[in-house]
């Protein structure tokens, strides 16, 4: 849903720090290391700490980074394909830190066992939805379908857990895991199912 925006976001929010860069010279792939440094370090420092809003804040700074890498290597007619393969492996790891710095939070300061799980629940969704679309690539079908691709998993976590802490409203953050979790279970259903009448077809046309 939120890839609808992407074209307004590089081509007009980041465009002067998309140009500034190329100018400085800076590679994307360096874009890329440093956006999942920050975010990270943000998820894995400030929340487990219970400073959630701050570390909102700081993983906003960097969490951008995964749109100017992409720009910035079209824009400077990049051909060969490691800067996508460096992205789409480093998505896993800034995931990672994000949803483990909040299952830190729920068991070092909420302590919430069921938070906790739930957290764990859409790690491991989020994991398996990046996969499928992979693996599906990889047999030549198209698994680019589902209700909760990374963009909002990420947008659906950080803008309740901002106001949550701010706001002292913690619903407002328990409220976005429980439809997380629902959504990144129902995406990874989504994509078997596609995948599984995409390849009953391509067996019926081969017999």
């Amino acid at each position: 849903m939120l890839d609808r925006f992407k074209q307004f976001w590089q081509g007009v929010m980041l465009a002067p720090f998309i140009n500034l860069f190329i100018r400085l010279g800076i590679s994307p792939d360096v874009v890329t290391l440093v956006g999942t440094f920050g975010v990270s370090f943000g998820a894995l420092f400030f929340f487990p700490r219970g400073m959630v809003w701050e570390g909102v804040l700081f993983i906003t700074a960097f969490v951008f980074s995964d749109l100017i890498d992409g720009a910035m290597a079209r824009k400077v007619g990049r051909k060969d394909d490691f800067g996508a393969f460096l992205d789409s492996t480093l998505d896993r790891v800034a995931d990672g830190a994000l949803f483990g710095g909040l299952i830190l939070f729920f068991a070092w300061q909420r302590e919430s066992h069921l938070y906790l799980w739930l957290c764990l629940v859409i790690l491991v969704m989020g994991a398996v939805t990046s996969y499928a679309r992979a693996k599906a690539d990889h047999l030549g079908y198209d698994a680019k379908v589902g209700i909760a691709e990374r963009p909002d998993r990420l947008v659906g976590m950080l803008v309740p857990a901002f106001f949550a802490d701010l706001l002292d409203l913690w619903i407002l953050l328990e409220v976005a895991l429980w439809a997380l979790a629902v959504a990144a279970s129902v995406t990874v259903a989504q994509r078997i199912w596609v995948v599984r009448r995409q390849a009953l077809a391509r067996a019926a046309s081969q017999a």
